[in-house]
């Protein structure tokens, strides 16, 4: 059925009050946005430039670090270089850039290496004084604090007092610290300078079982136990492979015999 012409002039009444309202809708649109740009169109733009200089602040900055980094690396290796060759007062000073270092790090391995240094050339009280100045700082990393704590009381063990070196190292003389070994063989000695047997094998025994301590003082640290009447052994096999043992010899040899 053919539209009526009334149908026609409502039809296009309507669409003519539909286009009305697309343009006064966006006219106003286009209003608030000139209204919302000028009122925040600044601070945003001042965020945003200072949100981009932040960042590009930030990837400066890590560069410098890892520039930084390289270099502290670099200086290290040419020490430890010196070191291998037998150049201990060369790594000595090739270190003492570090030494004064922000870097707590490259700071601590410094002052470790050149304390390492000073005890090769037999300089103990010297050797002391720069373990010493990980040791006490707080900045260092904690590992590096324990590890020098370890060495200062090494070098000075024979002028200690036993309970100053089991005060001193008590706190990582425990299994979950990565320096227990080490720190547990020295307060295990002290014990026995002591006279207390009974704790010194069983310190020693408890390195011996330990798997994340270095297999040649897990080794003393077996011997001693056996010396003191404490049973540190958990794997036969284990231990006669790291003694260089041949396992499949003795029952060998045994059943020779038994013939």
């Amino acid at each position: 059925m053919a539209k009526s012409d009334e149908d026609k002039k409502a039809q296009k009444k309507a669409a003519e009050d539909e286009a009305l309202l697309r343009e006064v809708d966006d006219a106003v649109r286009q209003d608030q946005y000139e209204t919302f740009g000028k009122t925040y169109g600044r601070p945003l733009a001042a965020a945003l430039v200072l949100g981009l200089a932040g960042f590009g602040g930030y990837l400066w900055w890590d560069s410098q670090q890892q520039a930084a980094m390289e270099q502290d690396s670099e200086v290290l290796i040419s020490a430890l270089d010196q070191i291998e060759a037998g150049n201990l007062e060369t790594a000595s000073d090739t270190l003492q850039p570090l030494v004064e270092s922000d870097n707590d790090a490259a700071r601590s391995a410094a002052l470790l290496m050149q304390g390492g240094s000073a005890s090769e050339r037999g300089d103990a009280a010297a050797a002391a004084r720069l373990f010493g100045q990980v040791s006490t700082d707080t900045n260092a990393p904690q590992p590096y604090r324990d590890l020098a704590t370890i060495r200062m009381v090494a070098v000075e063990f024979d002028t200690l007092d036993p309970e100053q070196v089991i005060t001193r190292l008590k706190p990582i003389a425990v299994p979950d610290n990565a320096f227990f070994g080490s720190a547990g063989e020295l307060v295990a000695m002290a014990y026995l300078e002591q006279g207390k047997r009974d704790e010194a094998g069983a310190l020693f025994s408890a390195i011996a079982k330990d798997d994340e301590t270095p297999s040649s003082l897990r080794s003393r640290a077996r011997q001693m136990a056996g010396m003191l009447g404490v049973d540190a052994i958990e794997d036969v096999d284990e231990v006669l492979e790291e003694v260089g043992a041949d396992t499949g010899a003795a029952p060998a040899a045994g059943q020779a015999a038994a013939q």
